[in-house]
């Protein structure tokens, strides 16, 4: 049950930041519009709007995979603190 929690909240993070994360799309349009008029071609508008999309999703999922990385981090640390304080509480009963 706790694999199918950590599934869901990977990808409601996973699309909050392919959403959030536009800049690289529009970037990409603003460049291909001009480039395909002057070269009266569409290829200019697949390639810069497919490559602008792509890193929108590259910068959507690094910034989950740092933020779960970061959330691990946290509870190994708090594990790690709640198990040297127990083996201090341990080491003055004797």
């Amino acid at each position: 049950m706790s694999g199918n929690e950590d599934v869901k909240q990977l990808k409601d993070c996973s699309v909050s930041n392919a959403l959030g994360t536009w800049v690289f799309s529009v970037a990409g349009a603003l460049i291909a519009i001009p480039v395909g008029i002057k070269r009266k071609s569409l290829a200019p508008l697949v390639f810069f709007g497919t490559t602008g999309t792509m890193l929108d999703i590259i910068m959507g999922v690094t910034a989950c995979e740092r933020e779960y990385a970061e959330r691990q981090m946290q509870l190994l640390e708090a594990q790690n603190s709640a198990s040297s304080s127990a083996a201090a509480n341990d080491g003055d009963e004797y």
